[in-house]
């Protein structure tokens, strides 16, 4: 299948980071390559663009994409935690910005065999990373109940999570939950009918949660949002896409702690604990997309835009 993925937020980001031709850029999270493709257009061939991304597939579509630039172009396959690593690997001490567009990408989402979606039926998987051993066919089959239901209770955000977990638990000691479709039966199951009936894909929040932890991608974030901004250079801009408000949360928060460090007690008159301010938040609300946006691209309608500016 061919990478299709549309970009969201295209203008907005391009916009906040700024692009100087000779500056250096990270896209941590380079997919089909859209951002990364109206960075590398303002690059001369004294600036520098990186991209990572974990997905094979998303490498080889960004690298035909991103061809006739490969004079200001690097592409790595890591994991945008390994940010720093693959930096120094590189030889490059700082940069002039970061994009991270996270959650999965509609390539991924409409392909099949990569068993993300609730809309067919094929095998449970949701590997962001192949190369990795953890699937979503484990964690369905051998994770304890406590354990599913903690998952889909805090990163799914579903209600009947405690429901949810014991019917998987139920089915599986019949028979392995092999498929999507198998695990969305069960879910359906366990949700009221009168619920179901009220919108909404019954198998949604489960089916995120279960790929947020297969992937450990709030993990991630957070790792990464603890070191992130050390790279940047004076003056650079960190902007970052989520799609949900779990992803959102921990932005928003590592944003707010750079931009406020200090660790003092609220009643003490003066700040005795030496943490610095590292820069500041640029958007003190999410950026949107507009109505435009979402009637083009569905799923844009959950994406928000924050960005922070290193200090000079």
């Amino acid at each position: 299948m061919e990478f299709r993925h549309t970009s969201v937020l295209l203008e907005e980001t391009i916009e906040y980071l700024r692009i100087r031709p000779d500056g250096i850029y990270v896209d941590g999270t380079l997919g089909g390559g859209g951002h990364s493709l109206r960075i590398a257009r303002q690059l001369s061939r004294e600036g520098r663009l990186i991209g990572i991304d974990q997905d094979d597939a998303a490498l080889l579509a960004a690298g035909e994409r991103l061809a006739p630039f490969q004079d200001r172009i690097s592409l790595v396959r890591r994991n945008f935690c390994e940010m720093d690593r693959v930096l120094a690997e590189l030889g490059i001490c700082g940069v002039d910005g970061v994009l991270l567009d996270l959650g999965v990408s509609s390539y991924q989402l409409d392909t099949l065999e990569r068993g993300f979606s609730y809309k067919y039926d094929t095998a449970l998987d949701m590997r962001m990373d192949r190369r990795q051993t953890l699937t979503a066919r484990e964690i369905v089959n051998t994770y304890s109940m406590q354990e599913l239901f903690r998952i889909i209770r805090d990163y799914g955000e579903e209600r009947f999570a405690q429901n949810i977990a014991k019917h998987i638990v139920a089915a599986r000691e019949k028979a392995p939950i092999e498929t999507t479709g198998e695990l969305g039966e069960i879910i359906r199951a366990a949700i009221p009918a009168r619920v179901r009936a009220g919108g909404g894909h019954p198998s949604r929040r489960t089916f995120q949660a279960i790929r947020i932890a297969c992937n450990r991608e709030l993990e991630v974030l957070e790792d990464t949002m603890e070191r992130v901004a050390d790279l940047l250079n004076p003056g650079g801009r960190l902007c970052v896409i989520t799609f949900h408000s779990l992803e959102d949360r921990i932005v928003k928060a590592a944003m707010r702690r750079y931009e406020n460090p200090c660790i003092c007690p609220p009643d003490f008159p003066v700040c005795v604990c030496g943490r610095k301010p590292v820069g500041k938040m640029i958007t003190r609300k999410p950026v949107l997309p507009t109505e435009a946006e979402q009637e083009i691209n569905k799923r844009a309608k959950s994406a928000r835009l924050r960005v922070f500016e290193k200090r000079e």
